[in-house]
């Protein structure tokens, strides 16, 4: 399925510093939250930034937040809203009475609510039976935010192959709440990231739009969504938008242009979704609070991986020479416009030509477990800031055991011991590293070549780490169980890197060779490997989840053994025991890469932001931890360094008193030849000869 290589959204527009029509509106309800009482409140106005709460209105659901300002009471929030599981269906709901008050809508980062998954049971082919309940339903704040929710949940349910039909269904709930006469509603919605959220959902039900042969087109009055197959040998390369913009059918034209150049590129039957947004603008800033104002069409364009720049034309609303007009683009993980998404190519009264390309995004740690996606820039500071620290950490582990190597593996065991060590530091530094270039690539849709590569070596070197720690843990289960029966040093080092790298390399080899052919080896939005299509991704989370499991029962058995020495001593020996048990868990743990268990929760419920932090926070700075408790906590290695230093100084204090000694002679020999001339000083190697 060829819409699984499109490139991720891109949102370009193009601002100035005055809109009249689409933004007054927004404009009004901004200017100190509002220029008049917006509602009333029964309370006492007589502090400044006070606050006051009232219920809504008879019939509503919700409430509304007032703030005292200048004496007098302005609304600021409000949650009001008549949607609910009972109307929002078309259909009789008398059998679903029993779900009472369970109508909760959480907010975005939460779990599908009720609503969500009664639609996909009852019409999950069309979306078609709420589509009625929502176009009758009032454009008050808290039914918009309702509606945004619904439609965020939609977009995490829908998986792939979204259909004509159902992106229809889709279009009509979005256009309901983008209408322009909701745009100043769009202030008091609590969640004031909720307009980015609804770019983000319709953006992503878009991208798994399924296009057959021929071109779709969804014409509503407030999101207008093209769709057709391009490639080398297109007559029409281009897009073209014409859509109102405010109440008295004044419009404006947007044009998508692909070069012919860049269409040379293309292969045959290339999918291209363009979706163009009239007000949401405006919504933007309205609920964002933003000083920039929307002069023409938001356009939103998913493209092939080959298409590396295209042109846009946007048509101004205000066609005022005075006004300063940029290029920029959506930043969607920081909701924020860019500037270096886009640059100006021409530009008159009139219209403005920019020239865009895909803008590049970070990847959070937690992908490597995860089956979806989860966007969140508290992830990806986790992620960037965790393996910066873990790469260096990683660096000075590796330094140290090189150091110290002759004084800490004299004994077979120990060999062994830091053998493993040394090549799970290795192997780690390498896997972060390669992430790091694979996030840097911004995903298979710009660069698919490299990011196969990219994948590839963090999935083989990612499932080193773990065999590397498989092997720690056959070596220690061998030490404790396998008393009477040794192999040879050359047999025990051969079978570690054969579990190390030879497992790895060919679960690899045999993933890629199996899955991209058919183009199912790569995430469609960044390089890791694939769930959806070829669950690719099983080739890591099985191994890695089977290694920690007798990872684990290794653990299990070195509590059992340290107990059983502790067993009928005193109660002093006993608590040492504790101790004990406590230091080997801790050491073990990272070592052992039993971090990585949180990844199973990840894999079950892969929408909670919570797991996936922690799932970041302890495996992300897994280098860190390495370096504390595999080396700086490791008695032997701190007492060889501390012979190492010792030692160092030593010869340096030896070097100096010599050279002291060689400078006092010289001095001495210098002051008797002026004295006497008589007395000459013979030095040969270990002795002075005095010839008076």
């Amino acid at each position: 399925m060829t819409h699984i290589l499109w490139l991720y959204c891109l949102v370009f527009l193009l601002p100035t510093e005055s809109c009249r029509t689409l933004c007054q509106a927004a404009r009004e309800s901004k200017m100190n939250v509002s220029a008049r009482p917006q509602g009333r409140c029964d309370g006492v106005c007589n502090k400044h930034n006070s606050q006051c709460s009232q219920p809504c209105p008879p019939d509503t659901e919700g409430n509304m937040g007032f703030l005292c300002r200048k004496n007098k009471w302005h609304k600021v929030t409000d949650t009001c809203r008549t949607l609910n599981v009972f109307n929002i269906f078309e259909e009789d709901l008398n059998s679903i009475q029993s779900l009472g008050e369970n109508i909760k809508i959480n907010h975005y980062a939460g779990k599908s609510e009720t609503i969500t998954e009664r639609l996909m049971q009852t019409c999950p082919k069309d979306l078609s039976c709420v589509v009625k309940g929502i176009r009758q339903s009032p454009r008050i704040p808290g039914n918009i935010a309702m509606i945004v929710q619904l439609l965020h949940n939609i977009s995490t349910e829908l998986k792939a192959d979204v259909d004509e039909t159902k992106m229809q269904s889709y279009s009509i709930i979005a256009n309901h709440i983008l209408n322009s006469n909701s745009i100043s509603n769009w202030t008091f919605i609590p969640e004031k990231n909720s307009s980015c959220v609804l770019l983000h959902s319709v953006n992503s039900v878009a991208r798994k739009l399924s296009i057959n042969k021929h071109p779709i087109d969804i014409p509503d009055a407030f999101i207008h969504i093209k769709a057709t197959t391009i490639s080398r040998d297109n007559n029409e390369n281009n897009f073209t938008f014409s859509m109102r913009v405010n109440d008295t059918g004044h419009k404006v034209t947007g044009k998508v242009f692909f070069t012919r150049d860049e269409l040379l590129n293309v292969p045959s039957s290339s999918p291209v979704v363009s979706i163009a947004f009239p007000t949401l603008g405006a919504i933007l800033e309205a609920s964002l609070f933003e000083n920039i104002t929307v002069n023409g069409l938001i356009l939103s364009v998913i493209l092939p991986k080959e298409l590396k720049n295209i042109s846009l034309t946007f048509e101004k609303i205000s066609k005022s020479e005075e006004k300063r007009t940029h290029c920029v683009g959506w930043h969607s993980l920081e909701s924020r416009w860019d500037q270096k998404a886009c640059q100006m190519i021409q530009e008159n009264s009139k219209q403005a030509v920019c020239k865009c390309e895909p803008n590049r995004f970070f990847t959070s740690f937690s992908i490597l477990m995860s089956p979806h996606l989860m966007e969140s820039p508290i992830l990806t500071y986790i992620t960037y800031i965790g393996l910066g620290l873990s790469i260096c950490s990683l660096i000075l582990c590796l330094s140290i055991e090189a150091f110290v190597w002759r004084q800490v593996t004299k004994t077979e065991i120990s060999y062994l011991r830091h053998l493993c060590i040394v090549n799970v530091a290795a192997t780690l530094l390498m896997a972060n590293v390669w992430f790091i270039v694979g996030s840097f690539l911004g995903g298979p849709m710009t660069r698919h070549n490299g990011c196969v590569v990219a994948t590839f070596f963090v999935h083989f070197f990612y499932l080193s780490v773990f065999f590397w720690m498989l092997a720690k843990a056959l070596l220690i289960l061998y030490g404790i169980l396998i008393v009477f029966h040794t192999l040879s040093k050359s047999v025990l080092v051969a079978s570690l890197f054969l579990v190390g790298y030879g497992s790895p390399l060919v679960i690899a080899v045999i993933t890629v060779a199996v899955t991209e052919p058919s183009q199912g080896y790569l995430h469609p939005e960044v390089c890791w490997l694939n769930w959806d299509k070829t669950k690719a991704l099983l080739a890591f989370v099985v191994p890695a989840l089977t290694i920690m499991v007798v990872n684990l029962i290794t653990v299990a058995v070195v509590i059992v053994k340290t107990r059983q020495v502790a067993t009928g001593s005193s109660m002093f020996q006993e608590v040492r025991a504790i101790v004990r048990i406590s230091k080997n868990i801790a050491i073990l743990t990272p070592l052992l890469g039993l971090t990585w268990g949180f990844g199973i929760a990840v894999v079950i419920n892969d929408s909670s932001l919570v797991l996936h932090i922690i799932f970041s926070l302890l495996n992300a700075f897994q280098g860190f931890f390495i370096l504390v408790f595999g080396t700086i906590l490791d008695p032997k290695i701190r007492e060889a360094l501390k012979c190492q230093v010792t030692s160092a100084k030593w010869i340096s204090r030896l070097s100096e008193s010599l050279s002291l000694y060689v400078w006092e002679v010289t001095d001495l020999s210098t002051s008797l030849l002026a004295e006497k001339g008589q007395v000459s000083l013979k030095i040969n190697n270990n002795y002075i000869l005095n010839q008076g």
